[in-house]
């Protein structure tokens, strides 16, 4: 046991850093861009928060934005997982460990910005149970981080699962992955719910204290992790040996579809409920879209949303552009931007924009948070790298084809 937990551990090292040129370049690459965000973060660490544009008006700002879009992204896993192993599907069969994949490196990524959002980071051990003191059951951060954790750990368990048993050319032991599987469904709707509850539980912020943000946020999460997914596809095609069939493609994308009108729908109906009651909330989401007394510098990026949103779902919705390669990709940008545009500055800013003493304060991320957010990404695609690079030799292998 322990020489082939040795032998997998040194081997899939050997693998994961195993490369030519190009791959040697893109993790050189990664590799600075890391180093880049790590000094911008050391900067913001001696310093404080006073290196963001973050104030008391606007406190949650890029960090959280690009936390909870993340956050959907990792819950985007269930999209292939529900076909292959509930439905048995072999096409997506063969490739749903890609989906756990980016889960891992999507739950890194998305705990990093929460990390690098504190302002005081060596306590962040008070967030965790038994050592600290996160505050349950009372304490919806404290339900997120435990969430979080679980789902990562989960995935984790899955992924470490099906490498190993692949490596040693054996087939996965389906009583222990399967359940493990079933029940990332839930979880996975559990992660995303949770951080929804904790814009909809903060009564003082109307625009967010609305009971249908949970289904909006796993119905815009369904559209942008999928999206990220049918394009690393693409490239995995490209530039490996791994084969992916044109119908996981095209039935990825049918789901997407499903998923956008759902998600639009859901933004028309809270659109209805603000304008139509006309309430003093409705300010917030005037701002949004219209500005309010020359404030409005989230205008653009909010219509520029729901243009890439609408444009998108047509072209999802129409099964000729939805198997077109080039129709295809662009309809993955437009829905990845529209989604991040939605679930960053379009959701965290007018929240907070006004304030409670209907102070405007009009942020922008200083070049340090895009530094450090822009190293948190690079790590994130750092792990998705190596983890893809130790899984797709084993999927190339027919002899243990079987741990897919």
């Amino acid at each position: 046991m322990i020489k082939d937990i040795t032998s997998f551990t040194t081997g899939s090292a050997r693998i994961a850093f195993k490369g030519g040129p190009t791959f040697y370049a893109w993790i050189g690459f990664l590799g600075i861009v890391c180093l880049w965000g790590l000094a911008a973060w050391w900067n913001q660490f001696q310093h404080g928060l006073i290196t963001t544009n973050m104030r008391d008006q606007v406190s949650w700002a890029f960090y959280i934005g690009n936390f909870t879009f993340l956050v959907g992204v990792a819950a985007a896993a269930v999209m292939l997982v529900i076909p292959a192993y509930i439905y048995n599907w072999k096409p997506i069969k063969e490739i749903a460990i890609f989906g756990e994949l980016l889960a891992v490196s999507a739950i890194v990524m998305s705990m990093l910005f929460v990390f690098v959002d504190v302002g005081r980071p060596d306590r962040v051990w008070q967030l965790m149970p038994i050592i600290g003191t996160p505050n349950l059951p009372s304490s919806l951060l404290g339900w997120d981080v435990m969430v979080l954790n679980g789902y990562l750990v989960l995935n984790l368990i899955i992924v470490v699962h099906l490498l190993y048993t692949g490596f040693h050319k054996r087939p996965y032991n389906r009583k222990f992955v399967v359940p493990l599987l079933l029940f990332s469904i839930p979880a996975a709707v559990g992660i995303h719910t949770v951080t929804a509850f904790v814009y909809a539980g903060t009564a003082a912020r109307p625009f967010w204290n609305s009971a249908i943000l949970a289904p909006r946020f796993l119905a815009s999460a369904f559209c942008s992790g999928p999206a990220i997914l049918l394009i690393l596809f693409q490239i995995l095609q490209r530039t490996t040996h791994i084969k992916i069939k044109d119908e996981a493609i095209w039935k990825i994308a049918e789901l997407m579809a499903y998923a956008m009108f759902l998600n639009l729908f859901l933004f028309g109906a809270e659109i209805f409920r603000e304008y139509y009651s006309n309430t003093h909330h409705l300010i917030h989401t005037q701002y949004l879209y219209s500005g309010v007394h020359g404030h409005d510098a989230l205008v653009p990026y909010a219509w520029a949303s729901l243009i890439c949103s609408v444009a998108a779902f047509l072209l999802f919705l129409i099964p000729a552009t939805r198997t077109h390669l080039v129709t295809l990709n662009l309809g993955c940008v437009l829905i990845f931007a529209g989604v991040y545009i939605e679930k960053g500055m379009a959701l965290v800013i007018p929240g907070m924009t006004p304030d409670t003493l209907g102070e405007f304060y009009e942020y922008v991320p200083t070049l340090n948070e895009v530094r450090i957010g822009a190293g948190i990404f690079a790590i994130g695609f750092l792990v998705f790298t190596l983890l893809c690079k130790m899984a797709i030799p084993i999927l190339r292998d027919p002899d243990s084809g079987k741990a897919a």
